[in-house]
């Protein structure tokens, strides 16, 4: 929002006018605005508002104005209170223009001339006409009047300030206005003359100062002062220091250097808003040009942008727009010198080549000079960095500066305020329009197959969907599944190409130019490990570098804008700059360093996964030199580091089954069980199983391939499919046999049960319990043991022996608690809930299924959790508990959604509907 009284006394709002109120209260807001922040007295704000003649209730009235601008001014940071015997208006400063104003031209008294003239071209631009315009009264004339004499005064500085920078002819015209209102002003004379002298009319510069000299005797019996004399005496002596128009007056040439915009364009509104605001904000308390930095990898369309832009927005730059590509990354070595680029604009400009200063400085200088104060857009194309930038960018805020580069410029955004605009490829919907642009709707709608794969591979990005669209243009025959087939084959080699700039690796390679040779190896590796991105601690154990190398390096590349960095703080490579950095690092150490991320992350999981589940029988792990896990300290630690590794965690494990690293692959599997059970990522650790079943075929440990069966078994069960759970574990069981390995044996048995439970065949699955239950005690595994007694009196409970079942949970549960098993105590809890719910004992069995709930929750296991959610929910509804019911199911509900347990779902939502609860389902 902003106030303003330079101009239509108002309130203005996204460039639109409040309604203010009728005339009196806009002068009361005029009243308060002038000395916004201060005190004004009530008997003040009378007679400004109504002069010598108050109405009789004037004090009340200006109450009631008062509290109607409040409303006018809600939401706005601004506020008019009563206070000590009077109102005072509470502001931001900079939200009012005439305190901007002033602020500026107090600014520009402080600055040297190039700072001053940009603060008072802005302090100008802010009045919109005579100030309080619509506010009338005696004092209202009175503060006009006062306040049109800070306006002169503000523009007689500024033409003092040109002057003084060397303009002459573009003030001319501006000037004769001046004298011709006020032509006994000697400063506006002395200001006129000088700017005659430098636009070559000396002569009419003399007769202008006859003229002004007859006046003053004439009408005031006074000669000019000593400083018009002085003038006068300098300019009829030709004094060199007052310059001349061969050497500074303004270009006669208005220079429209941008290139014809790339087309079609499509997409980035985004982007194209954030540019649109700096240009609003051009001429804004900032008193600096206004600068916007598009940022982003090679081929990602930051010139397409800047140049849509631009000649989107020409009409608003009517003094011209220079452009220049500065090489900043490109086939041709070297980036431009910025004083060429100087030398290039001063020639657009309309300077003389023999009048152009040697000293580079100099010529800068001359550039801000020529620019100073027009509306301008300067496009630097392709640049390095700041440094690169600086010399070429205007000093007065009419002038719009947009940069592109592959570095992110912070010393742009950090040193010269520039607006930072992220450029990311294109979406799945505007690469099809891309598409649709360049060949036309006919021939993409009679693909959309191929077109869909297409716009797949090519990732969003702008120069592979250019290429890709211009070879379907110059095989015009070619269906366009043949490109598709192409570039799924041949990956980032089908994007290579004769001519540089259509060849994606080529325009990549030329970001590395500038980057050490240590960065560029830490690009070549970063292309070739798992996962979609990457944190530090892996990044270290992947580069082999220390932790503060590998942050300088990845700090590079992502100033580089070949990396991203998350809102979490890791990395991320697009992958077909992945493809591209992969093919740049030596194999023997990119087969060494894939090594090394993969140790790491297994032997961090396996660390996790002991964690979350410390009774479980440890596997050993082969020593991996070099590596050095990530430290967890609890369990919420463990799956924090799970949770944000997972993707990582699985491509790790297709990184050691394309390698043949067979024990990894397993391992990997083994690592991650716990993990995805707790979790409900029943399809991850179906795909684990499998590759580890495969690996396990390689290994001479047979208990390798029984558990993979047996763990395979288990999750095929809980996705429901049977058959194959019941041959997987009863292959698992007879390799145990067969290896008398009677703790597999157990385990076996123990899920065997579990299968059972699921086909609904509780008999055979007690039967399973009881067999485990038997192995279990012989091998005296305790906290085995507990897990097997539970499971028998579960399965029991179900086939109606209730008090028997209730024995051995408890004597589970003290098991459990007695080795420190928090996770098989929630389990038991769980049954005993359920035992006490089919009893009739209701308020035990909620304080069962509570301590359960809790339990689970600490341990991260989201899946059972959901189940117990779901019996708390159905025992809350056997105490008419409606809304107790509602709350657990519909957690259940949104666990049950989160781990694809569709099922489930479904029957969630009968049991809400059946209740008349299913309007309440926040999670629908």
């Amino acid at each position: 929002m902003e106030l303003r009284l330079l101009g239509d006394v108002g309130v203005w709002r996204d460039g639109r006018a409040v309604d203010a109120g009728p005339a009196r209260q806009r002068c009361v807001l005029a009243a308060l605005l002038v000395d916004a922040g201060r005190v004004v007295s009530t008997d003040v704000l009378v007679d400004r508002v109504w002069g010598g003649r108050p109405p009789q209730r004037s004090r009340e009235t200006l109450g009631s104005y008062a509290s109607r601008l409040r409303r006018v001014l809600a939401d706005s940071g601004a506020t008019v209170r009563r206070q000590a015997g009077g109102y005072v208006l509470r502001v931001p400063p900079d939200a009012v223009d005439l305190h901007r104003f002033r602020d500026l031209c107090a600014r520009a008294r402080a600055a040297d001339d190039q700072r001053a003239a940009g603060l008072l071209t802005e302090a100008l631009a802010l009045w919109r006409g005579e100030a309080l315009t619509g506010v009338g009264g005696e004092w209202a004339e009175i503060e006009r009047d006062r306040l049109r004499h800070e306006r002169w005064g503000a523009e007689h500085d500024l033409t003092d300030v040109l002057l003084r920078l060397g303009h002459g002819e573009d003030l001319v015209a501006d000037l004769s206005a001046r004298v011709a209102h006020r032509p006994l002003d000697e400063r506006v004379a002395g200001q006129y003359l000088l700017a005659l002298h430098r636009a070559g009319r000396t002569a009419d510069a003399l007769a202008h100062y006859r003229e002004v000299r007859r006046r003053l005797v004439d009408e005031l019996g006074t000669d000019p002062g000593a400083a018009l004399q002085d003038l006068h005496h300098r300019i009829l002596a030709a004094d060199p220091e007052l310059g001349t128009a061969t050497t500074t007056s303004a270009p006669s040439v208005v220079p429209r250097q941008l290139p014809a915009a790339p087309g079609p364009f499509v997409g980035r509104r985004a982007e194209l808003d954030r540019l649109d605001t700096a240009l609003r904000d051009a001429g804004s308390p900032a008193g600096s040009v206004a600068v916007s930095a598009i940022a982003g990898v090679g081929g990602v369309g930051k010139t397409w942008l800047a140049l849509h832009w631009a000649h989107r927005n020409v009409d608003r730059f009517p003094d011209g727009q220079l452009f220049v590509d500065l090489h900043g990354f490109g086939p041709d070595g070297e980036p431009m010198d910025p004083a060429v680029a100087v030398r290039g604009f001063l020639d657009a400009l309309g300077v003389k080549p023999d009048r152009v200063p040697a000293d580079p400085h100099a010529r800068v200088a001359l550039f801000r000079s020529l620019v100073a104060g027009r509306r301008m857009l300067v496009v630097l194309d392709n640049a390095v960095d700041s440094a690169h930038v600086a010399p070429l960018l205007p000093g007065t805020p009419t002038c719009v500066a947009v940069v592109t580069s592959r570095a992110r410029q912070t010393g742009l955004v950090t040193g010269h305020g520039a607006q930072h605009v992220p450029l990311d490829v294109l979406t799945d919907t505007e690469a099809r329009a891309l598409l649709v642009g360049r060949l036309g709707a006919c021939r993409v709608e009679a693909e959309p197959a191929a077109v869909a794969e297409l716009v797949g591979l090519c990732r969003g990005f702008p120069l592979v969907l250019a290429v890709i669209a211009g070879r379907a243009q110059t095989r015009s025959g070619a269906p366009l599944a043949a490109l598709a087939d192409e570039l799924r084959e041949l990956g980032v080699e089908a994007l290579d190409d004769r001519d540089p700039a259509a060849s994606l690796p080529a325009v990549l390679s030329w970001s590395l130019r500038d980057l050490s040779a240590e960065q560029r190896a830490v690009f070549g590796l970063l292309g070739a490990a798992p996962g979609p991105d990457i944190g530090l601690p892996a990044a270290v154990a992947l580069t082999g570098l220390s932790p503060a190398r590998t942050r300088r390096a990845l700090r590079a590349l992502e100033e580089a804008s070949l990396l991203d960095r998350t809102d979490d703080d890791r990395s991320a490579m697009h992958d077909l700059v992945r493809g591209c950095a992969a093919g740049t690092a030596p194999d023997d150490r990119q087969h060494e360093a894939v090594r090394r991320v993969v140790d790491f992350y297994l032997h961090t999981a396996h660390a996790a996964d002991h964690l979350l589940e410390p009774h479980r029988q440890p596997v050993r792990l082969e020593e991996a030199p070099g590596v050095v896990p990530h430290p967890l300290t609890d369990v919420p630690a463990a799956l924090a580091w799970l949770e944000r590794e997972h993707p990582n965690l699985l491509a790790a494990q297709h990184t050691a089954v394309a390698n043949g690293w067979h024990a990894t692959a397993w391992n990997l599997a083994w690592s991650l069980n716990t993990f995805h059970l707790l979790r409900g990522h029943l399809h991850s650790a179906l795909t684990a199983w499998r590759a580890a079943l495969a690996a396990a075929e390689h290994l001479p440990d047979a208990t390798t391939r029984t558990r993979a069966r047996r763990f395979l078994g288990y999750v095929c069960s809980l996705l429901g499919r049977h058959d194959d759970a019941t041959a997987h574990l009863d292959r698992a069981l007879a390799l145990a046999r067969e290896h008398r390995d009677l703790a597999e044996q157990a385990h076996t048995h123990r899920q065997h049960a579990l299968v059972g439970e699921l086909r609904d065949d509780l008999r055979g699955a007690l039967e399973h319990a009881g067999h485990a239950l038997d192995l279990y005690r012989a091998l005296d595994l305790p906290v085995w043991e507990a897990s097997a007694l539970n499971m028998v009196g579960w399965f029991t409970a179900h086939l109606g022996d209730h008090d028997t079942a209730r024995a051995h949970c408890l004597a589970a549960l003290d098991l459990h608690r007695r080795h420190d098993d928090p996770g098989g105590e929630a389990h038991t809890q769980d049954s005993l809930g359920w035992i006490d719910h089919r009893t009739g004992r209701h308020r035990e069995a909620i304080g069962h299924y509570r301590r359960a709930l809790a339990l689970f929750h600490h341990q991260g296991n989201t899946y059972e959790a959901a189940d117990t959610l779901d019996r708390l929910g159905h025992l809350h509804t056997a105490l008419d508990q409606d809304d107790r019911a509602r709350e657990a199911w519909q957690e259940a509900l949104g666990l049950y959604r989160d781990q694809g347990r569709d099922r489930q779902v479904d029957r969630v939502l009968r049991q809400l509907g059946s209740r008349g609860l299913r309007g309440a389902d926040r999670s629908a």
